[in-house]
């Protein structure tokens, strides 16, 4: 069949270029044109939300361009190089052990600019006794950046899972910018710090992707002099004037915690999400355990977001606001790390981790996810919003600030994600609006 039609077209096209030779001129009458053909017996259809992928692929198009020919096709060819040399086959082996192959030793690396790097090993083995997942994992820089994790979930039954889990990390690197809306890029200083915590979680999975979460435990920070490159530190901006020395600085605290959470969630869990609603809310009590200043203080807040999967392949756009509170039950200052934070690896993903913090904050974000590979996801994110003053406050449309991120996550494990991120963030629309924040994320960014 396929022979029979290239010949008939090759034989076609010879004809038609022969000098002063046409249909009519060989006497052959021109027939009527005919419907095309129905090959594979589906109707031809457009759906409206293939139509509407157009807006966000005229919209986002130069990111996307970064994320296709800079990050998914070379990928995708080391990908491929490296499936036909069976190096996957090899590492599998390599790290991976036991009977069914449910243990295993990673190494792990995570680079953030701006920051130290760090490198160490990942450990994890399933069903190390029946019913129950350990996770282990230490990193390090240098004799002054430590950190370490150890979990143990406990699956209770199908739907309940019990965590006990315990870390502790040390780092002289850490950002601070001054607190509330109006903070400066150029008023970044470093410090180090010192966290140590313990926690007990009860997870209740309810129908589809809804989840409700208690837990309890506890903390001890402290902070000490910092360092990074030629930043100056949280004491000499202090002294230039920049700002006040951040509360809880002097002594540290130690806290015990209790939170609530609740996700409200009309997506399927399998095969795929989808479209749908879903609603969050969050409540987290911190009572201090040492004789200060430090009031007991309740953190809450809650984030609403609707899905949409434009054609049913994986391609989800979703639009979600969220907003956050931190106040003391009496007048008192909460210590800055325990404030409401954005930056990092959670909201406002274009900034740093400790680039912004305040009494509350408010956050829209537009959110993009399409996948790039059998498991990669690719993710673009814009977001608008701040921290403000105690219950917004001082909250206006001149304070919002622009963050925005491109980048690709692994998918399907909870206790280690590789990630690739480029995000930028500006100054308050305010102050101009100006770019002065950029986030280059590359490595492993969980521990459990």
């Amino acid at each position: 069949m396929r022979l029979g039609r290239a010949s008939g077209v090759c034989a076609l096209l010879v004809a038609l270029s022969l000098p002063g030779l046409s249909r009519a001129d060989a006497g052959e009458v021109s027939p009527e044109k005919r419907a095309l053909p129905d090959y594979d017996g589906r109707e031809a259809s457009t759906s409206t939300g293939e139509v509407l992928l157009w807006v966000p692929r005229i919209l986002l198009s130069p990111l996307y361009l970064v994320s296709e020919f800079v990050v998914r096709r070379p990928l995708g060819y080391l990908v491929s190089a490296a499936e036909r040399a069976k190096l996957p086959e090899f590492l599998y082996d390599l790290f991976l052990f036991g009977p069914n192959h449910q243990a295993g030793i990673l190494p792990v690396a995570f680079v953030d600019f701006g920051f130290y790097p760090s490198y160490g090993l990942f450990f994890f083995w399933n069903d190390f006794v029946p019913h129950q997942d350990l996770v282990v994992r230490g990193s390090m820089w240098d004799a002054h950046w430590l950190a370490g994790t150890i979990s143990d979930r406990i699956h209770l039954d199908a739907l309940t899972d019990l965590t006990l889990s315990a870390s502790g990390i040390r780092r002289p690197d850490y950002q601070f910018y001054g607190l509330g809306s109006d903070s400066l890029h150029a008023d970044r200083s470093r410090y180090g710090g010192t966290r140590y915590e313990g926690n007990a979680a009860l997870e209740l999975k309810l129908a589809g992707l809804s989840r409700l979460t208690a837990s309890v435990g506890a903390r001890r920070v402290h902070f000490h002099h910092g360092d990074f490159s030629r930043d100056p530190t949280i004491e000499e901006a202090v002294a230039a004037g920049r700002y006040q020395l951040p509360p809880g600085w002097d002594q540290g605290y130690a806290m015990l915690t209790n939170q609530l959470s609740l996700a409200i969630d009309t997506r399927k869990a399998r095969p795929a999400p989808g479209s749908g609603l879903r609603v969050e809310a969050r409540l987290e009590q911190l009572t201090s355990l040492s004789p200060s200043s430090t009031p007991t203080i309740l953190r809450y807040g809650g984030t609403i977001g609707g899905f949409w999967d434009l054609g049913q392949n994986g391609r989800v756009m979703s639009l979600s606001l969220a907003t956050h509170f931190a106040d003391p039950l009496r007048p008192a200052d909460i210590p800055f790390t325990e404030l409401v934070a954005l930056g990092g690896s959670e909201s406002m993903r274009g900034f740093p981790l400790g680039r912004l913090y305040g009494r509350s904050a408010a956050v829209m974000t537009l959110r993009y996810r399409w996948p790039i590979w059998i498991w990669l996801d690719g993710s673009i994110q814009l977001a608008l919003g701040n921290v403000f003053d105690a219950h917004l406050g001082n909250f206006s449309a001149q304070r919002l600030r622009f963050s925005g991120s491109i980048g690709i996550e692994s998918v399907g494990s909870p206790d280690s994600s590789l990630e690739i991120l480029l995000g930028m963030g500006s100054e308050t629309f305010e102050h101009g609006g100006e770019i002065t924040s950029l986030r280059v994320v590359v490595g492993n960014n969980r521990g459990f």
